[in-house]
């Protein structure tokens, strides 16, 4: 790597090319190839994403990709946020189409008719289906590989509840998945809010939303939850039968952990100056060992070397037996993020041992070849909780807090990071003071912190200096 990460922009587009996380020359712009090395890390992402969605009770299916025009006419204020990013299918076969088909910018409008179908009464209820598949929003925004692009990898839940209060309880239960799988196993520290009204999901009570704070101090939205009432229970007609036989609509939520931007926080939060640097359990090589030898020796350290290998099972291992220097191999291991590198030499074969050296501290250890495989172990969980560490110290000291609109832009300016401020409303009201932050800032209001009950106190809005009801978050964002 030659360009520092403290150019942040730059070395984002530079590490995903010279790592081979994607290839950008496919000919439709906003559209890239994913690579083999960031796809194994994706994988990975997704199948701990889907054994805890599982594990809570969610079990997977696959709608189709494409969803009639007709479809969409439901639910009014969905319709009106999705149909203008809408790809549309007019011809099949050389032939117009009667009916136009989105390919799926979100699959609210091609489940929830089979929803309707599926649920009569209350044994079939709770519903809690998750599909892994892409997405396809015509996005007006510049694209940026992983972080904004008109075709993304995700995966939505989407479940359907008796009582309003299962409903919220699987909105809470969203956002401590997020917890435990974005910050507890990828270490990518977030903060959820509440969205303002004017900013909710297209068609939701109440959205709840992820964010996490890029190098440069520019936000980028992760996973979001959506309380979305019975709004597309009605518009769908989907109602299940009570105790008492009266017919009641459902209450619905819906969940979208979206793993290729979540793979842009974990490059974004964890890399440095010479490149990747991964959680051991995400990694697609955990071990690399490199051979030290000269010419005579050669042999006696492969065959050392294939041993090791078979030692290490149970570890995604590489045995880097290439041609290229010793020097060359550790650069382009450690551009690639690999966590543990183990080198082997005619020194490390005398004393019985190897030396094992980390990729996040660059720590050099020497450890007899009998006490490896613990100590490959123990140096795993060290580095998972030392990047998680030191990525939740960069985010803390964004934390900021402003009371006026100078201030506010001075920090934003000078550290970007989310600038809390008091602020009259989160209701529709609001929209108009954060316009004004946007238009004077270049801010974007993110929400009221979850959970936090902190109210302003003799404050007012830094923006109509009207009475403060409430803390508001401010951030630039991707």
């Amino acid at each position: 790597m030659n360009i520092p990460k403290s150019n942040f922009s730059e070395w984002f587009n530079s590490i995903t090319k010279e790592a081979n996380l994607c290839d950008l020359r496919y000919n439709l712009k906003g559209f890239i190839v994913f690579m083999p090395w960031a796809v194994m890390t994706m994988k990975k992402m997704y199948r701990i994403y889907e054994e805890e969605l599982e594990a809570k009770g969610h079990v997977p299916a696959l709608f189709p990709a494409l969803i009639p025009e007709s479809n969409f006419q439901g639910e009014k204020e969905h319709v009106k946020g999705f149909v203008p990013e809408a790809f549309w299918v007019t011809e099949a076969g050389g032939n117009k189409l009667e009916e136009r088909y989105a390919l799926r910018p979100t699959s609210e409008t091609a489940m929830y008719p089979m929803y309707a179908l599926w649920i009569q009464g209350l044994k079939d209820l709770p519903l809690k289906i998750y599909q892994s598949c892409q997405v396809w929003r015509h996005e007006t925004k510049a694209t940026k590989p992983f972080i904004r692009s008109r075709e993304f990898h995700w995966i939505e839940a989407h479940n359907v509840f008796a009582t309003r209060e299962d409903a919220l309880a699987q909105v809470k239960e969203d956002m401590e998945m997020a917890e435990k799988i974005i910050h507890n196993v990828f270490g990518v520290p977030f903060l959820f809010f509440k969205r303002p009204q004017w900013d909710k999901f297209a068609g939701a009570e109440d959205t709840f939303a992820a964010d996490c704070l890029m190098p440069d101090g520019r936000v980028l939205q992760l996973p979001s939850t959506h309380m979305l009432g019975q709004n597309f229970s009605k518009a769908f007609n989907i109602k299940y039968t009570d105790a008492e036989g009266k017919s009641q609509y459902g209450w619905q939520t819906c969940y979208g952990p979206a793993i290729s931007r979540i793979y842009a926080g974990v490059i974004a939060t964890h890399g440095d100056d010479k490149g990747l640097v991964l959680p051991f359990s995400l990694a697609p090589i955990q071990i690399v060992i490199v051979p030290i030898y000269k010419a005579e020796n050669k042999a006696k350290i492969d065959e050392e070397c294939r041993k090791l290998l078979a030692s290490l099972a149970g570890f995604s291992v590489k045995f880097d037996d290439s041609d290229n220097t010793p020097g060359f191999k550790y650069n382009q291991w450690e551009m690639k993020g690999v966590p543990i590198r183990i080198e082997i030499g005619e020194r490390d074969l005398e004393k019985n041992s190897v030396m094992v050296v980390r990729r996040d501290n660059r720590e050099k250890t020497s450890v007899p070849l009998n006490k490896l495989k613990e100590s490959i172990l123990n140096t795993a969980h060290s580095i998972d909780a030392n990047i998680r560490e030191k990525a939740d110290a960069r985010f803390n000291g964004k934390l900021r807090a402003a009371s006026s609109m100078k201030e506010l832009n001075s920090i934003l300016d000078k550290d970007g990071g989310l600038v809390r401020i008091p602020f009259c409303t989160d209701s529709m009201d609001g929209e108009k003071c954060a316009d004004k932050v946007k238009e004077e800032c270049k801010g974007n209001v993110r929400g009221s912190l979850y959970g936090n009950k902190d109210v302003p106190k003799n404050e007012k809005c830094i923006v109509c200096e009207e009475k403060a009801n409430v803390y508001l978050y401010v951030a630039r964002q991707y």
